[in-house]
């Protein structure tokens, strides 16, 4: 079940992942020291990591979407579980972008509790679709190439078919 959306021989979609989730989770970082310094500048860092890990999320997200709508066998549990695993994404996304909204309405980007609070629940959220994420490919080999093995040719090696 090879990946539709690919580029240099590999799935785009895993490669996109660590984008959202490295900029979100940091944003959160940047929250707990704004809180321990009431720094402002740590204030403004996590609300512009917010802005940009939703985007690269939207972006992921599409291929994830297009990848699970064009590969993965209806009526399997991979089906079932790349659904939700997009779902629950999808929260996260939301759970952060209400974050963002929430700091855009202060003049100087300080997180108020409900938009920690949001974040928060965002990273624990994202926690989950991660490891659905790693069952779809770790556990269902979904987007595993059929000729993966411990010896095989580079991915950049030209196709023998």
């Amino acid at each position: 079940m090879r990946s539709r959306v690919r580029a240099a021989g590999h799935a785009v979609h895993p490669i996109l992942i660590v984008f959202p989730l490295g900029l979100l989770t940091t944003s959160v970082g940047f929250d707990v020291l704004y809180l321990i310094t009431e720094r402002d500048s740590f204030a403004f860092t996590a609300a512009h990591l917010v802005a940009a890990g939703v985007l690269m999320g939207v972006v992921t997200a599409a291929t994830g979407w297009l990848d699970w709508f064009l590969v993965t066998p209806r009526g399997t549990r991979a089906r079932r579980i790349g659904l939700l695993h997009g779902l629950v994404n999808a929260v996260v996304l939301v759970l952060f972008a209400v974050s963002w909204t929430l700091r855009l309405a202060e003049t100087d980007w300080t997180p108020t509790w409900p938009a920690l609070v949001a974040a928060w629940l965002g990273v624990l959220a994202g926690g989950l679709g991660g490891w659905l994420g790693g069952e779809l490919v770790e556990r269902l080999g979904i987007s595993v190439d059929e000729g993966a093995h411990p010896d095989a040719s580079s991915s950049l090696a030209p196709s023998r078919s």
